[in-house]
C-alpha cells in the first residue's frame, strides 16, 4: 500500500523553512556564503518573506497578491546566480536557473518559454520523491531484508499428513534468523544470487525540443516501458548489487506517485523561484531583420509566463502566479528600460550588484564557509599534503585576480578560480608522490607561479 503523509504535513516543506527565518536570519544565511551585496540580499530575504506573509491572509486576499520580482543589474561574477541558488536552497524551495537567450518567439526554432516550468514540475518532483522516499526509507529496507532473506532461504514448504492437511515445516525458523544476523553484519555481501529485474530496454526516442512536442516526447519514453509489458529477466549478480534494485522496486512500491505529484505542483505554485538570467540578451527593440528578430517576441512569450498564466504539464495544470522570477543580466549594451514596458512591470523590484574589488575577493578567499581557499587546502589533504596559505599570500592572488580583471575582460569572483588554479598546478599535479607533505604558500610562491603569464599579455588572455 502507498504511503500517505498526514494532512499536517502535505503543505510544501519551504513553508516551514521561511517561517522560520526572518528577512534578517535570510541575509545572516546569505553572508556565510556571499560577499558584500547587501542591496541584493536584503531584496531577495524580504521577497521571500512577504510570500510566507502572503499564506497567512485569508484566500480571497491571498490570491490578489502578486510577488515582487527582482531584476539584478550587474556584471558577471559578482554573486548574482549564486544569491538565489543559496534562497532556494536555504528554503527548500524547487528553483531552476536558466538562460533567457535559450527561448525563441513562438514559429521559430528553439524552446518555447512554457519549458521552464514544465522543468521546474519536474525538479519538484524530484524534491517531494526524495523527501517520501526517506520517509519510508525504514519500511522499504525491512521489506527487502525479507526478500533477500526468501532468496536465501526459501519459505518452507509443508508436508501434507495422511489426510492432506498441512504437516510440520521442513526448515528450523533459527536458521532464517541466523542468516538475518549475518546479513544485517554484512557477511553476505559478496555472496551471488538471482533476482527478477525488470527490463529497461527502450527503444531510442529523440526528443525534439519545441513547444508540446517536448512535452510528449516525455510523455512517450515514460510509457514505453508499460507499452512493453513490464517484462522481466532472470539476473544473476552479488547480494549488495541485489538489494540496491529491490530497494529501489519497495521504494516505487510505497511511494505513492500521484500524491507526489499534487504536492510538487502544489510546492511550485507556491514556493518556485526562476532565476531567468541573461534577461539582457533579449532586451533591445526590433529592427525587423537579423538576428535580433525575435527578441521582442521572446519577452512577449515571457510576460504572460511572469504575469500569471496556467500551463498544461505531465503531472497536472500549474498555475504560475506566485511563482518568485529573480531576473539578471549585465546590461552592458542594452538597459533595462529596453525591455519592453509590460515586462519591466513585471520586476518592480531592482537592485544593483557592484563590481568586486581587491578587499571583497580577500574576503571571497579567506570567510565564505565554503571559501577557495578551504576547497583547496581539503582537496590536498586527501593525499596527505598540508597546504598554508598566508595571508601576504592571498594579499598577492586578490591584487593579481583585480589587475587581470582591469587589464582583460572582468568576470568578477570567477577570476579567482583561473589564478589560484594556477597557483595549485605544480602542487596538485605531484601531490600523490610529493615528499614534503606540509607547503607553505607566501607571497614569493605566489609571484614565481605567475610571473610569466603575467607579463605576456597575450598568453595572459587565454589562461587568466
Amino acid at each position: 500500500m502507498p504511503i500517505v503523509l498526514p494532512a499536517s504535513l502535505e503543505w510544501p516543506a519551504a513553508e516551514a523553512t521561511e517561517a522560520e527565518l526572518t528577512p534578517q536570519e535570510i541575509v545572516a544565511e546569505l553572508d556565510k556564503y556571499i560577499i558584500g551585496q547587501k542591496a541584493a540580499k536584503k531584496a531577495v530575504a524580504i521577497a521571500l518573506r512577504n510570500r510566507f506573509r502572503r499564506r497567512k491572509l485569508p484566500p480571497d486576499l491571498a490570491d490578489e497578491i502578486a510577488p515582487k520580482n527582482i531584476l539584478m543589474i550587474g556584471p558577471t561574477g559578482v554573486g548574482k546566480t549564486e544569491i538565489s541558488r543559496r534562497l532556494a536552497k536555504l528554503t527548500m524551495s524547487p528553483f531552476l536557473k536558466i538562460e533567457a537567450s535559450k527561448f525563441t518567439e513562438v514559429g521559430y526554432v528553439g524552446r518555447d518559454v512554457e519549458s521552464m516550468i514544465r522543468d521546474l514540475v519536474r525538479i519538484s518532483v524530484d524534491m517531494v520523491k526524495q523527501e517520501q522516499i526517506a520517509a519510508i526509507e525504514g519500511k522499504a529496507r525491512a521489506a527487502v531484508e525479507e526478500r533477500l532473506l526468501d532468496i536465501l532461504l526459501p519459505p518452507p514448504r509443508q508436508r501434507e499428513g495422511q489426510d492432506g492437511e498441512a504437516g510440520e515445516e521442513t526448515r528450523p525458523v533459527d536458521t532464517r534468523e541466523k542468516l538475518r544476523a549475518q546479513l544485517r553484519a554484512g557477511l553476505l555481501e559478496e555472496r551471488p544470487v538471482e533476482i527478477d529485474v525488470k527490463d529497461k530496454t527502450t527503444p531510442p526516442l529523440e526528443v525534439v525540443s519545441n513547444s508540446g512536442v517536448e512535452e510528449i516526447g516525455f510523455q512517450i519514453q515514460e510509457f514505453l516501458p508499460g507499452l512493453l509489458g513490464g517484462r522481466t529477466k532472470r539476473r544473476r549478480m552479488k547480494l549488495k548489487e541485489a538489494r540496491q534494485i529491490l530497494l529501489e522496486e519497495e521504494e516505487k512500491r510505497l511511494v505513492d506517485m500521484d500524491q507526489v505529484a499534487r504536492l510538487a505542483v502544489e510546492r511550485v505554485e507556491q514556493s518556485g523561484i526562476i532565476f531567468l538570467d541573461e534577461v539582457d540578451k533579449v532586451a533591445g527593440r526590433e529592427s525587423g531583420r537579423g538576428p535580433d528578430v525575435s527578441r521582442e517576441g521572446v519577452q512577449r512569450d515571457l510576460l504572460p509566463i511572469i504575469e500569471g498564466t496556467t500551463v498544461n504539464t505531465r503531472f497536472g495544470l500549474v498555475r504560475t502566479d506566485h511563482i518568485l522570477f529573480i531576473g539578471a543580466g549585465a546590461f552592458h549594451v542594452s538597459k533595462p528600460s529596453d525591455l519592453i514596458p509590460e515586462l519591466q512591470g513585471r520586476f518592480p523590484i531592482r537592485v544593483e550588484l557592484g563590481p568586486l574589488g581587491k578587499d571583497d575577493f580577500v574576503r571571497i578567499l579567506t570567510e565564505p564557509e565554503n571559501a577557495l581557499i578551504r576547497q583547496y587546502e581539503a582537496l590536498m589533504g586527501t593525499e596527505g599534503v598540508r597546504v598554508a596559505f598566508t595571508p601576504d599570500a592571498i594579499d598577492e592572488i586578490a591584487d593579481i585576480a583585480e589587475r587581470v580583471n582591469a587589464d582583460a575582460e572582468n568576470i568578477g569572483a570567477r577570476r579567482l578560480h583561473t589564478v589560484v588554479e594556477k597557483v595549485m598546478e605544480d602542487i596538485s599535479f605531484a601531490a600523490p608522490d610529493i615528499k614534503p607533505k606540509s607547503i607553505r604558500i607566501d607571497r614569493d610562491y605566489v609571484r614565481d607561479h605567475l610571473e610569466d603569464i603575467l607579463v605576456d599579455q597575450d598568453l595572459r588572455r587565454f589562461i587568466l
